[in-house]
């Protein structure tokens, strides 16, 4: 059932790419091509889904939060682009295939990240059928949680030498550099279909528990897993020297924590009177995922 809502989804969006991202003869095609190979090729399109599932939670059955969906779907795939950069974590494969830098040299792939990045706001503030009060909210909460005190602090924090500091810090990096975008996904969501305050904080919550128990998950892929399951380099948390929760309290320990999280999740969703029979698949498939 998942798989099928999944690839039903992904349809969708893929189809919205396409025109979105379509090179037309203009002399600055070949980074248009570039953010066409890091977005529409691959990707679980987890973010866009866990937006319009919890639009759809809060009453909405239309397909208005899509530019919407879609602009979140292109902030990720940017911060994909640029964290495989020589200058970040040197990776050559992603999702399977060579990596934009690889691809298109590093400069288009630089460029090619600051244009999705720039091009998603445009598109989100195109949000028609939305009442321009939700739009405008739901602009600035992608824009903090994307931001500084968002994934890019989160960026920060992974790049540091964290050897020596406490776990605390690690979390603190897992709730900015994976979660933020993730809780924004399902915060924005709800804000679009107009919920109250006190639901939107909810499916925060949700989704700041979900991304703590991806991030733990992607770091037990990253010591497990082999590259042509994960459709990445593994081993790259310790090429690049990085201190993970894994690393310290083991991969066993690990997948206990991260069904906790994922637990807690679950349990936010017992304040919603809606159906969230998708959100709880999501969140198990995530947990139980192989790549």
């Amino acid at each position: 059932m998942l798989d099928a809502l999944l690839k039903e989804y992904q349809l969708k969006l893929n189809s919205r790419f396409d025109i979105l991202l379509s090179a037309n003869g203009q002399l600055y095609d070949e980074v248009v091509k570039a953010c066409r190979y890091a977005t529409i090729d691959g990707g679980k399109r987890i973010r866009p889904v866990l937006l319009l599932e919890f639009y759809k939670l809060c009453g909405k059955d239309d397909d208005c939060a899509y530019n919407f969906a879609c602009a979140l779907e292109m902030i990720h795939s940017y911060s994909l682009v640029h964290d495989d950069l020589p200058c970040m974590d040197n990776d050559e494969l992603r999702r399977g295939k060579p990596s934009c830098h690889k691809a298109f040299g590093e400069s288009i792939a630089l460029l090619c990240g600051d244009a999705l990045l720039t091009e998603a706001f445009l598109l989100a503030s195109k949000t028609l059928g939305i009442p321009s009060d939700c739009v405008v909210k739901a602009l600035s909460h992608l824009a903090s949680n994307a931001g500084v005190n968002g994934m890019i602090g989160g960026q920060v924090i992974d790049m540091a030498d964290n050897s020596e500091v406490d776990d605390d810090v690690l979390f603190e990096m897992y709730r900015l550099k994976t979660g933020a975008l993730l809780k924004t996904a399902c915060a924005i969501g709800c804000i679009l279909a107009g919920a109250d305050d006190s639901y939107v904080a909810i499916a925060e919550k949700f989704g700041e528990k979900v991304g703590i128990a991806f991030q733990i998950i992607d770091d037990i892929l990253d010591t497990v897993s082999d590259t042509k399951t994960l459709g990445k380099n593994v081993g790259s948390d310790e090429k690049n020297n990085k201190d993970t929760i894994v690393v310290r309290l083991g991969v066993e320990y690990c997948r206990e924590l991260a069904k906790k999280y994922t637990n807690e999740a679950y349990e936010c969703l017992d304040n919603f009177d809606g159906d969230t029979t998708n959100l709880r698949a999501l969140a198990a498939y995530l947990l139980e995922r192989n790549y």
